[in-house]
């Protein structure tokens, strides 16, 4: 919550400075920017790499059909919940207006001290594909070298993130709203993100009620009194902003919904991983707003931007422990995707930050859902190789005699 109110601060910071400060302050707060962008820019495909490798790489192993079944109820949660979030987001914010055109010649145009180019090591279409190469391959092959060096970088990248990308935040920030003011677009920005925002949370709950409501349909149990059983995850999950934090609260309110809990015990921790349909929402919901921001950017179509969702419900397994940590494992795809520049990038994490702790409330109690139907698979598949048994016994008994 500090640093969602720090970012707060920056932005209105940046507007004031843009508007009234010196020159050679507002060029300051450029550098910074610059300066951080280049650093983001440098990490994101190492941020894929490193935490893609060893989520793949830490899936339990030796689960049989469970895993699958949990796996693919997550990714298909988190592709349907971004897909319904893409045609609401696109009808509700398909009115507003565009950031207005600069006017101006560029030369009087106010640019950082200094130029300063830090390219990536390789691409994010790289990083994704070794990512899914070594992590599959040290799944299978067990790799105890591969696999400590995967998570020692993933450590590492988390450092770089959590003490000073993270960190220096609200100066990029604050960098970003101060040449916006100083160019004349931050009005219609600042009018976007309060629409954006409450679109977002009211979205969150309608997804959780689909889950629940269609988990009600599955089992003939309640919606209401499922979602009423998990408030308290729900809740805790604003508090602390973290799915791993909330694991203890998730798991006692899941086991309360009838969940068995050699079942609850599996799914809740692995979805805190997986499953991330909250986060995916505002993603996309956010994303959205960007493009409808930006006069360069075009509107996609749904067949156009399912690609992007895609690999989104797929990246978001790299999303770190730390606030913010989604957006900043989603940034590369953004950036080759969608063509999201500096300015739209910084904007995604302004409106990502701002209801971290809204997504992962969504993501914990849809993980509730995904472990009721598990469970109800679960039930189906010991039931129907208990009605084998007693055939398979009897054509023993019939060959035997």
């Amino acid at each position: 919550m500090k640093l969602i109110l720090k970012l707060v601060a920056g932005i209105f910071i940046g507007i004031l400075m843009g508007f009234f400060a010196p020159d050679i302050i507002v060029r300051a707060l450029l550098t910074i920017k610059a300066v951080v962008g280049q650093l983001i820019g440098f990490a994101i495909p190492l941020i894929i790499l490193f935490y893609i490798t060893s989520g793949i790489a830490s899936l339990p192993k030796n689960s049989g059909s469970l895993l699958g079944k949990t796996v693919g109820l997550a990714y298909g949660s988190t592709i349907v919940a971004g897909s319904l979030a893409f045609l609401v987001a696109s009808f509700a914010l398909s009115g507003l207006p565009s950031a207005p055109a600069v006017s101006g010649d560029s030369a009087n145009q106010l640019t950082s001290f200094i130029t300063l180019e830090v390219p990536p090591l390789f691409g994010v279409m790289t990083a994704l594909a070794a990512a899914f190469l070594f992590g599959l391959g040290i799944s299978v092959t067990g790799s105890k070298s591969l696999k400590t060096i995967a998570d020692d970088g993933r450590n590492i990248i988390d450092l770089l993130l959590s003490r000073v990308v993270i960190p220096v935040l609200p100066f990029f920030i604050a960098g970003i709203f101060a040449e916006m003011a100083a160019e004349g677009t931050v009005f219609s920005t600042l009018k976007t993100f309060g629409v954006v925002l409450a679109l977002v949370v009211f979205m969150h709950w309608v997804w959780i009620t689909i889950q629940y409501v269609v988990a009600g349909l599955v089992l003939g149990l309640s919606p209401i009194k499922l979602i009423k059983n998990m408030l308290p995850a729900y809740f805790t999950a604003i508090g602390t902003m973290s799915s791993a934090a909330t694991i203890p609260v998730t798991l006692r309110q899941t086991k309360k919904n009838g969940v068995k809990s050699s079942i609850a015990n599996f799914t809740v921790p692995l979805c805190a991983t997986i499953h991330l349909s909250g986060s995916t929402i505002t993603l996309v919901t956010c994303a959205t707003a960007v493009m409808v921001l930006s006069q360069h950017l075009a509107l996609p179509s749904l067949l156009e931007m399912l690609p992007f969702i895609m690999m989104l419900g797929v990246t978001m397994i790299a999303a770190p422990g730390a606030p913010g940590g989604a957006v900043m494992a989603a940034l590369g795809l953004m950036a080759t995707m969608l063509g999201f520049g500096e300015a739209e990038l910084a904007l995604m994490i302004a409106l990502y930050m701002a209801q971290d702790s809204f997504g992962t409330a969504c993501n914990i109690t849809g993980d509730g859902a995904i472990s009721l139907l598990v469970n109800k698979l679960a039930a189906e598949e010991v039931g129907a190789e208990a009605s084998a048994e007693p055939a398979s016994t009897k054509t023993a008994a019939k060959a035997s005699t």
